[in-house]
């Protein structure tokens, strides 16, 4: 059944299908399935110097227009680590594409797109269209569409962070 492609339209080109019944772990298919997605907007982005991570970061700072976020806000946002959004963060800085401003709180700095960060942004921009419109081709645009909102409602889902209510 796993085999059918009406249903399946992606595995049947897999040359022995996995047996995903013996796979029972959910974040465990959620890796395999992140993987390939990322490897798929990584080769589509590789021309333009951004790795999808930094794309995410460029986007969601041009979405927020003039209300530059905090570094917390930002890995809130993006549902990632203080420190690995650091991490992240480091080669835009130096590559000029985003700048750190203090807050009226000194302990807080604000992350600002900059022109240069504009400039790639739109550049990137064209890369991942090509990468969305392949993830589409394959499942569909509704699914697509659908598979979207699902996994923006589970990672936004705060219940799903830790263990304990």
């Amino acid at each position: 059944p796993l085999t059918n492609p009406g249903i399946y339209p992606i595995i049947h080109s897999v040359p022995t299908p996995p047996k995903f019944d013996q796979m029972p772990c959910h974040a465990t298919a959620f890796r395999k399935a992140a993987r390939r997605v990322t490897q798929l907007y990584e080769s589509a982005m590789a021309a333009t110097g951004l790795r999808s991570t930094q794309f995410a970061i460029l986007s969601e700072l041009h979405n927020r227009g003039d209300k530059p976020p905090t570094l917390a806000e930002l890995a809130e946002s993006l549902v990632i680590e203080r420190s690995a959004l650091g991490h992240t963060l480091r080669p835009l800085e130096r590559d000029g594409f985003v700048v750190l401003q203090e807050g009226q709180d000194r302990r807080q700095r604000h992350i600002v797109l900059t022109a240069e960060g504009k400039a790639k942004l739109k550049e990137g921009v064209e890369a991942w269209r090509i990468a969305q419109e392949r993830f589409e081709e394959m499942l569909g645009r509704p699914e697509a569409r659908n598979l979207r909102l699902t996994l923006l409602g589970l990672a936004y889902d705060e219940r799903l962070g830790k263990l304990q209510d």
